[in-house]
């Protein structure tokens, strides 16, 4: 496959970096808001991780006149109802925090045993043409559980205090190496890299 640029629209430099290592072996080459200052700021106003990466890759693919991975992506823990989910990044308010976000997270589950902290990652991207138009929809998972305190510096948001029972260490242990293979976005990624390699095949990516 030729390589082709596809514009992840954030300015998220750590999500750059994870979608990188898992797009560049299938030739698409990478870049983010920060290359493009005609770029908007897009309210993440919907109220699903669905609607928020449609509203991402749709309004700034107009912007821009590019192809754009709309991606949103946040943590689920059931005891809380759902809670932070779409609102993940900004659990503890603005400006957002990871630190403060997983203060909050902590405190929040205060007296909550291990067996009811149950919790998973959702990850959906979307992929809007140059016109706008959603091309491509996918969502993936990954569960696990939130520990007490923190464990591991590796990766970001939350991913000290998520903990993979099968593994028994947080993805802020495990790194980059598992994570690429395991996580919500990884596993989001792979379905996207699927679809898109047939859209490309059905020459519908010039």
């Amino acid at each position: 496959m030729a390589a082709r640029s596809l514009v992840l629209g954030t300015h998220n430099e750590k999500k750059k970096r994870e979608l990188r290592i898992l797009l560049e072996p299938v030739g698409i080459k990478l870049r983010t808001l920060k290359d493009f200052p005609a770029a908007i700021e897009v309210e993440e106003t919907g109220d699903t991780f669905q609607a928020n990466a449609q509203l991402k890759a749709t309004e700034q693919a107009r912007i821009l006149n590019q192809w754009v991975l709309g991606e949103d992506s946040g943590l689920v823990v059931e005891a809380l109802n759902g809670a932070p989910g779409v609102y993940s990044a900004r659990f503890a308010g603005e400006p957002r925090d990871d630190e403060r976000n997983n203060d909050k997270l902590l405190a929040e589950l205060s007296g909550v045993p291990q067996e009811r902290r149950g919790a998973y990652y959702v990850c959906h991207m979307s992929l809007a043409r140059p016109d706008g138009k959603i091309v491509i929809d996918c969502e993936a998972y990954c569960r696990g559980r939130i520990i007490m305190e923190r464990q591991g510096q590796a990766g970001f948001g939350y991913d000290p205090m998520f903990e993979l029972p099968e593994y028994h260490q947080t993805f802020g242990q495990l790194g980059d190496s598992v994570k690429s293979v395991l996580s919500h976005r990884a596993r989001a990624t792979r379905t996207f890299v699927d679809q898109l390699q047939r859209l490309i095949a059905r020459g519908e990516w010039q």
